[in-house]
């Protein structure tokens, strides 16, 4: 679905007119700019090549410089590209939030938090403690037994263990939109979003 590039401000609560108080997520979505136009003549396939956040030119490779001038436009630190715009963009085109002002629901993609490596009793929420998982001897916390000694000599893939947690690609869908300020590009949307403040999010219609 077409979205926007946007970074989580952080957390906030609002009232509503009926004096309800909303927990909120701060997201300053755009304004995006159109880097590159791909067509299936030319790429293979159609997208729309958006760009976000303003980056040093001298932390920018002479490649990228040159894809950013094409566009008449600064280098930028987030790239990506999305399929299923409506709107026939142009390179050079400014996106804002605006985009979004019909929409009352919205889904938001995103880096959750990287928590290293965990047991397997706060990554897989096993018991531990309360109730000894099998083949456990008297470690509170250990994963027990992961599979039979004689056949068929291995431990299956997929099989729940400790290791490192978090840090993957998250969407969260249907978060209700409920206030955008066009002034500032900032969207407030219900509840919350995968990803420690500053970082980036993609914001689907």
């Amino acid at each position: 679905m077409p979205g926007l590039i946007g970074k989580k401000i952080g957390m906030t609560s609002i009232f509503d007119e009926d004096g309800n108080n909303i927990p909120c997520t701060v997201l300053e979505v755009g304004p995006c700019i159109v880097t590159q136009i791909k067509s299936v003549e030319s790429d293979g396939y159609n997208a729309v090549q958006l760009s976000f956040d303003e980056k040093k030119e001298k932390h920018t490779s002479k490649a990228m410089i040159g894809h950013f001038k094409k566009a008449m436009t600064t280098p930028k630190k987030k790239v990506i590209e999305l399929k299923g715009f409506v709107r026939d963009w142009k390179a050079g085109d400014k996106i804002t939030v605006d985009y979004f002002k019909d929409d009352t629901w919205v889904d938001v993609k995103a880096k959750s938090k990287g928590k290293g490596f965990q047991g397997v009793v706060r990554r897989h929420n096993f018991s531990g403690v309360n109730d000894a998982t099998h083949g456990q001897h008297n470690r509170n916390r250990a994963p027990g037994s992961i599979g039979a000694s004689s056949h068929p000599s291995r431990v299956f893939k997929g099989l729940r263990m400790a290791g490192r947690m978090g840090g993957k690609a998250v969407k969260t869908l249907n978060l209700r939109v409920v206030k955008i300020l066009p002034e500032q590009n900032i969207m407030m949307l219900k509840g919350s979003i995968p990803g420690s403040n500053g970082s980036y999010v993609i914001v689907e219609k």
